[in-house]
């Protein structure tokens, strides 16, 4: 009989560093795949949430901005109207 006995071969530390590390690279890309994913459904969402929000807003501008410009063209009419009769009123 042989003296040496049968028993599993065993790994030695450094086998089982690498084993741990990869086991932890594989979990570490499998996390990022899935925190990618997860990220574009959010903006997604977000986006889909804003577009009728911006529409809205956009609509507001616009008509602000008419306004503003309404009030600033009456304002430089009434300007120059009242420099016009200042002017006709004061003596050469």
């Amino acid at each position: 009989m042989s003296t040496n006995a049968i028993k599993p071969e065993e790994k030695g530390f450094f086998e089982k560093v690498k084993e741990t590390i990869e086991e932890l690279w594989d979990g570490t890309k499998d996390k990022a795949e899935d925190l990618k994913d997860a990220a574009e459904d959010k903006i997604k969402d977000i986006t889909k949430k804003a577009a009728p929000a911006k529409k809205a807003v956009a609509k507001k501008v616009t008509t602000a901005k008419t306004a503003v410009k309404k009030t600033a063209a009456d304002t430089t009419a009434k300007a120059k109207t009242a420099v016009k009769e200042v002017k006709e009123k004061q003596p050469i």
